[in-house]
């Protein structure tokens, strides 16, 4: 049997570089899911509520930053809801929203840092049963991506910055989404 080393570096030369090292697969790092109510009170807690159903987490409040007027919003005032969701969890609610966007992004959803964000404008959509009380909310969804390795920007001792080439860039992402998900990328707005 020949040496694995060189299989390796044979399987390299054929192209599929990425399949061959495992340091170089994709992954969801976390997928972070906000509701701005753009006010507090009754409201922002029934949203509360429904990202509680959705990811079985208790969720964290944001407070306004400065107070605008036309808004109706005062500065500390809280007005918006998220949630942080990591593991096999993140893929199940990114897959049923990607589900209700029928698995079509527009390339200006994705960054350069090689992340992924989009909205939809009924949670019902994602199979939460609807409630008259608590009314329908719209919500963020943006996805972080990684790789293996990225834990030495976090970690507490040696921590250093990931390599320009080790960094998710956004054709990979675009790529790592069209693999996943089978998904469709429809073409950005215009500019004017």
């Amino acid at each position: 049997a020949e040496p694995l080393f060189r299989s390796l570096s044979a399987r390299m030369a054929e192209g599929d570089k990425d399949r061959a090292n495992p340091m170089r697969e994709v992954r969801i790092e976390k997928l972070c899911l906000n509701v701005c109510v753009g006010e507090s009170g009754d409201r922002l807690t029934r949203a509360a509520k429904v990202l509680q159903a959705l990811t079985g987490q208790e969720p964290v409040f944001s407070k306004a930053r400065f107070t605008v007027r036309s808004f109706g919003i005062r500065r500390n005032e809280k007005i918006a809801v998220h949630c942080t969701v990591r593991g096999p969890k993140a893929e199940e609610i990114l897959e049923k929203g990607l589900k209700v966007k029928e698995y079509e992004l527009r390339k200006d959803c994705f960054s350069d840092t090689g992340n992924f964000g989009f909205g939809i404008q009924e949670h019902i959509d994602l199979g939460i049963k609807y409630d008259p009380s608590i009314g329908i909310y719209g919500m963020d969804f943006y996805v972080v991506l990684k790789r293996p390795g990225y834990n030495v920007k976090y970690r507490r001792r040696k921590r250093s910055r990931i390599g320009s080439s080790h960094r998710v860039t956004k054709e990979e992402s675009v790529k790592w989404f069209q693999q996943k998900f089978d998904g469709v990328i429809l073409p950005g707005k215009k500019k004017k």
